[in-house]
């Protein structure tokens, strides 16, 4: 198993993601900004975590998002439903998912 070690700036929060589902096709949107800055803070490409072969970015937040919460950070909502969304697909076997601005 690979890991990848990242730093995440001071002054830079979860928060600063605003994740938020879009209602016409389901996708989850956010800032690249905090994204963008843990990337030269960790001397990582930007481009190949976002849209390499094997995008990493859904894994750095959700790795992000532990980290937070195991900090004492505030939940998402957001970050939330998708826990749930794939707790919900491996419980039944996978292809579960709500519809666009149903989760």
């Amino acid at each position: 198993m690979r890991q990848l070690r990242v730093t995440i700036p001071d002054g830079v929060e979860f928060a600063d993601l605003c994740l938020r589902r879009d209602l016409n096709d389901g996708l989850v949107r956010f800032n690249m900004a905090p994204i963008a800055a843990i990337c030269e803070a960790s001397a990582l490409d930007l481009g190949e975590l976002v849209q390499g072969p094997q995008p990493l970015v859904g894994l750095l937040i959700a790795a992000w998002y532990e980290a937070h919460i195991s900090e004492g950070g505030a939940p998402d909502p957001v970050q939330e439903d998708l826990l749930e969304e794939a707790r919900l697909e491996m419980e039944h076997g996978g292809g579960f998912a709500y519809p666009p601005g149903h989760a």
